[in-house]
């Protein structure tokens, strides 16, 4: 896209959630809205200690914290009134830190009116969070380090920077080796015609910048990232009858995905691995994704790709891994797995799943408080 055209996206995405957008109250789509999903105890805790107005501020489409963080430092792309900074700070500890971006002015200074409060609320002694006003595309520009994070995280935003690519390379040169960009996003069904494309308000609900989901594992190998892995998918729905008229057939989900940078070592075999436990709030059991769940003491075989991610990541001393060999008792048959890699498949499975979840089980919001750059 032109560089005339991305100046003016983003200029379009300032004053949306800048101006237009003062609650989640005023989003014309659910793709800001997360569904009702199961969240650990620890989340809903800390989801309950952050500041009202930081919470009213919140625009995103899924809850992008992800496991084993304890003294991790942690980036937030797109991190508009914090939300997801102040959540994330409590489960990193005062030894870990979260830095949040933001291109949004108004956004980034509502985050850091609630600075003191929030080291207060969680008895740090100092803050563990910085907020950073710049580009997500140009981290460099806000003097963001090579290999300077464990974890990058983003919610529901990189769909409205025009250059995706950059984005995703970015993150990928700021991550450690072993380190994870862990983020909710939206993707569109179809390739997105113009219509759709140029169309602000469809920008700013997070549809008009959907990438057509096959396109994420193709940008990802582009750029050096392992093969996405799928964790959620949910159906985004439009309340806006002319904005349905414009989307036509085209269907949105707004789903999360994991992508590592690992070293580049020999290829890993498939072997037997078992979950040691103890993960705070995953102490029993562990979905890692859409297709592995892996249960205290419980042998699991898997595939050389996952077990590659598993040893070279922050998840290898949570992990016993052994060679592959005789089946054991408790190894399901790799062979006869079900991978799924389509989130609108995953969306439509969860859509079944939809009577065994309450609505005291949702996190809210999934699409990008914030915005990117």
């Amino acid at each position: 896209m032109a560089a005339p055209r991305d100046a003016e996206i983003r200029k379009d995405v300032q004053d949306y959630y800048g101006q237009v957008l003062k609650t989640s109250a005023d989003l014309q789509t659910n793709a800001c809205v997360t569904p009702d999903t199961p969240v650990p105890e620890h989340i809903r805790q800390a989801l309950r200690n952050v500041h009202e107005e930081v919470t009213a501020r919140y625009y995103g489409c899924g809850l992008v914290i992800p496991e084993c963080l304890e003294n991790c430092w942690i980036l937030d792309l797109g991190s508009g009134s914090g939300r997801d900074c102040y959540v994330l700070s409590q489960l990193v500890g005062e030894k870990g830190h979260v830095t949040g971006i933001d291109m949004t002015e108004s956004q980034v200074e509502v985050a850091k009116n609630h600075l003191h409060y929030h080291m207060e609320k969680f008895g740090f002694q100092t803050s563990n969070v910085t907020f950073l006003h710049g580009c997500i595309e140009r981290l460099a520009e806000a003097g963001i380090q090579n290999e300077s994070y464990d974890i990058v995280v983003s919610n529901c935003v990189i769909n409205l920077a025009p250059d995706k690519q950059e984005v995703l390379r970015e993150a990928f040169r700021v991550l450690k080796l072993g380190g994870e960009l862990y983020f909710s996003d939206v993707y569109a069904s179809l390739e997105l015609p113009e219509e759709i494309k140029t169309h602000k308000v469809l920008w700013g609900e997070c549809l008009g910048g959907a990438l057509h989901w096959r396109d994420l594992a193709i940008l990802a190998q582009k750029i050096g990232f392992c093969p996405p892995r799928l964790v959620t998918a949910h159906f985004i729905t439009i309340q806006n009858t002319e904005l349905q008229r414009v989307t036509g057939d085209c269907r949105f989900v707004s789903a999360t995905y994991r992508l590592f940078k690992l070293p580049k070592t020999e290829p890993a075999k498939r072997c037997q691995v078992v979950y040691n436990g103890g993960i705070t709030g995953h102490e029993k059991e562990l979905i890692f994704d859409a297709n592995f769940t892996f249960k205290e003491g419980e042998v699991v075989e898997v595939d050389g790709e996952t077990a590659a991610l598993l040893k070279n990541s922050r998840f290898a001393q949570d992990f016993l891994f052994r060679p592959s060999g005789a089946t054991l008792a408790g190894s399901p048959a790799l062979e006869s797995k079900d991978v799924i890699t389509d989130p609108f498949k995953l969306a439509e499975d969860f859509d079944k799943m939809k009577p065994k979840y309450g609505p005291a089980a949702a996190a809210g919001g999934c699409c990008g408080k914030k915005k990117n750059c």
